[in-house]
Formats: C-alpha cells, structure tokens, sequence
C-alpha cells in the first residue's frame, strides 16, 4: 500500500485536504454529499488503477491457503481455519445462510436512512454520515467512569468491584500524550493487570471505547483468577462477545435513561449508533464473509481469480445485501482490494457471530436476571479452558443454530422500529 498515492479532495470549503485511508471515514461523514462523493470516488478510483497488482497479491494469498489445507489433508480452507478452534464450519455457513434471510431488516434500516437523511436515493457513500444532528454531550473522564460502573451493575458484585479496582489503582492509561498510539487495546500478562491503553476524549463515543476495552479487561482479569496460565488466554471468536456485551449493557442504561429523561435526541442518537453497531458489525462483515468463501471456493475448484472475477462478485453480493435501498454503484465493485482483513484467512466472520452471542447473552442477562449473570460469569472465568462453542453454549448460546444471530436481529428491528417512531 506504500504506492498508492490518493488524489486530494476539497472539503466544505472548498480547501483541499490530504486523503489517506485515516481521513477516509471523516470525509465520509460530512454533511456535504458532494465531499462524500468527491473522497468515495477518489479512494476507489485509486485502488481500481491497482486493481491487478492487488489482485494478483490476494489471489497469491488464497492459493497458498489452499496448497496449505491440501498438505495438511483438510477437506477445504474453511476446514482449515476454522479447525484448531475446533469450531464447526456450519457455524460460518450458518451465519450466511440467517443474515441472508433477514436481510429486509436491514433493507428497512436504509429506508429509514434515506428518509432521515431527506434524499431521494440512496448512494454508497450516504451509509455514513450521521443520520442526526450532533447531540454532543460534554462528558469527562470521572462522568464516564461512573456511566460505565454503572452500565455493569447488572452483573453482580463481582465484575464491579474488578472495574472498580482497575480504576482506583490506574490501569487505564487514558490521556493523549506524545508518542503515544491511537487506537484502543486492553493487554497485560497472566502476572500483571489488564491494562487499557486509549486516548479517552470528552464524548459519548470514548464511553463506549472504555466499556468494550473494559469488557476485555474484565474477561481477562476473571480468567486469570480462576485458571491456571496455560487456560487463562482465550480465543478470538469468544474476545469480542466480552466487550461487545459491555457496550450493549452500556447501551441499554443511557438509552433507559433518556427515555425517563423524555431526551428525545439522545434516544435518537443511541440507536442510531446501536443499528449502525449491527449494520457494520453483524451485516458488512458477513458480506465480507460471503465474498471470502467464494473467492477460496474459485481457487477450490482450481479456477482463475482475476481482478475481473473478484469485482464481478463483490459487486453482486453488495447489490443482493443492500437491495433496492441503495444504488450500489459500478465503482464500489473494487471495494475488496481495500480490506485488509482477506489476507488473514477466515477472520471476519467472528465480529458478527461476536456481535450475535453477545447481545443475546446481554439480552438474557437483562431479562432472566441472576440464572443468566451466573452463566456468563462461568463463561468469563472459564478462559480457554473448553472449546470456543463449548464455553458460549455453557453461557446460553449455540452459535451453531441461527437462533442467536435471530435474537441480534430482532434487537436490530426493534431498535430500526423505535427510530421510526421518533422520527415520526
């Protein structure tokens, strides 16, 4: 990616401004749709110029995660991958399959989109931009500590008193500061705290930030205590339900809230923020799930993966997730060269079945109330001591049923519903 070379784009003011893949997302929120059009187009006009140098990196990529799985005698790639976790491959084709048939809700949530974003059509390139005003609260890093605190009194004594220790002896390295990195990450080792490293700003966004780093520390922290270091790590495909579930019980305290408030914009702004949570999370990257199974099944099958044949799919599989909603256009095809995730092999899917268990438990844990919180606190300490599957199932989920991504897109309805209403 050293070569590509991004052409400027002009923001509101007509001030020409660097494009890089960070600003990317910023020029895509602008209230002017032509800055959103103007930086769309450039990011994929730039990849469609590579687009056989790219192709050609990833196709090399798919065949030697197939000359791999034939070696090792695997009966395919997706075998492959998804074996040392011992994780069934109908959990992925699972996935597909439900998110495939639910896929009006989503139509339902764009419809909504365009109607609140007051447009005619749909574009790719109106996905992100915020469906509300900015109902920016001023919230600081004490107010936020307390939100969070908060947000986990569903889970008993416990859990609380590990965040509350974290926060009185410092483990959150919280203020910005020379050198230091962006992003958001919770680390430590099986002899150290669970550390959280983030940049916290004075939003509503930084809160969320700090419960889903939380929710990782708080899973790290309760299986270190409870197994012995060779089983207190744990497996990608469970990390993400920890924190994901934090942020919906987060979610769902402000939300309460500002219904008792009669706060009707913060309403509006957490759902948004909840539905854009499923539409990123649980929808897109199992549209990015779909496309890697059929580029490996071209390689399977000992065909050729061009550029051509990788464009043809991807924008096939764009225009059956968005529907009639939204007028994928011809240039979106190139997309898939700009995902960096292809190259790892099977990864992406785990942000969707993480966001399914995940809200179902947080669901579970709200409705039934102490059975639940006993289950999921189990599944906390148990680390990596059972397998991926077994230890969600123990918690309440069997990721290799449709029902908990069922659950995750009812909450979804319900949430694209509740904006209906306040939409009016």
């Amino acid at each position: 990616h050293a070569d590509l070379k991004f052409p400027r784009v002009k923001d509101e003011n007509g001030v020409e401004q660097e494009l890089t893949h960070g600003t990317y997302i910023n020029f895509l929120q602008s209230p002017d749709r032509r800055v959103r059009e103007d930086a769309f187009r450039a990011m994929h006009g730039t990849f469609e110029s590579w687009k056989n140098t790219l192709a050609a990196t990833l196709s090399g990529t798919v065949k030697s995660h197939v000359a791999m799985s034939r070696i090792r005698k695997y009966p395919s790639v997706l075998h492959m991958e998804l074996g040392p976790d011992a994780i069934p491959t109908e959990v992925y084709t699972n996935l597909l399959s439900t998110v495939r048939e639910r896929l009006p809700v989503l139509h339902r949530y764009l419809a909504l989109r365009k109607k609140m974003l007051h447009l005619d059509e749909l574009q790719m390139w109106d996905l992100y931009v915020p469906m509300i005003e900015n109902v920016e609260r001023d919230i600081s890093y004490e107010a936020g500590k307390l939100l969070v605190l908060d947000a986990i009194e569903p889970l008993g004594e416990a859990p609380r008193a590990v965040l509350q220790r974290g926060f009185d002896e410092r483990w959150v390295d919280v203020l910005e500061n020379e050198g230091k990195t962006s992003g958001a990450f919770s680390d430590g080792s099986y002899l150290t705290p669970p550390y959280i490293l983030m940049n916290y700003q004075d939003k509503l966004e930084s809160v969320f930030t700090l419960a889903h780093e939380w929710g990782h520390s708080l899973h790290s922290q309760m299986a270190r205590e409870a197994q012995p270091y060779v089983y207190a790590g744990y497996t990608i495909f469970v990390a993400e339900v920890a924190s994901t579930l934090l942020e919906a019980l987060l979610s769902h305290k402000m939300l309460q809230e500002a219904r008792e408030a009669g706060d009707k914009d913060l309403q509006l702004y957490l759902l948004n923020q909840t539905a854009e949570r499923f539409r990123t999370t649980l929808f897109r990257q199992t549209l990015f799930a779909e496309f890697e199974l059929k580029v490996h099944e071209v390689i399977e099958k000992n065909e050729a993966l061009t550029a051509e044949t990788m464009s043809e799919m991807y924008l096939q599989i764009n225009r059956d997730y968005y529907g009639a909603q939204v007028n994928v256009d011809e240039i979106s095809r190139i997309e898939w060269a700009r995902i960096p995730h292809f190259y790892y092999g099977y990864y992406v899917y785990q942000y969707a079945t993480g966001i399914s268990a995940a809200q179902s438990l947080a669901r579970q844990i709200l409705f039934e109330g102490q059975p639940a919180v006993e289950r999921y606190l189990k599944f906390l300490r148990g680390g990596g001591s059972k397998t991926s599957i077994d230890l969600l199932r123990g918690a309440g989920v069997d990721m290799t049923t449709p029902e908990p991504i069922n659950v995750a897109i009812d909450i979804f309805e319900e949430t694209v519903a509740e904006m209906e209403k306040l939409a009016g």
